[in-house]
């Protein structure tokens, strides 16, 4: 499983909204690579955030 993939199976599982610190704790991973991984995962669409800071999965 590849960066992206577990960040997004990491805010998939926890079924609310995630700011990236709580994504770092859940996943393990370090902060810059969770970044890098958000960051590709907005240009794609795959995550949205309706409240200010906090990341879900995008569901359309």
């Amino acid at each position: 499983m590849d960066d992206l993939e577990k960040v997004l199976e990491v805010m998939t599982r926890a079924c609310i909204p995630l700011t990236q610190k709580e994504i770092e704790a859940k996943s393990g991973l370090d902060p810059k690579t969770v970044d890098k991984a958000m960051k590709a995962l907005k240009k794609d669409e795959k995550i949205i955030s309706k409240i200010r800071c906090k990341w879900e999965p995008n569901q359309k």
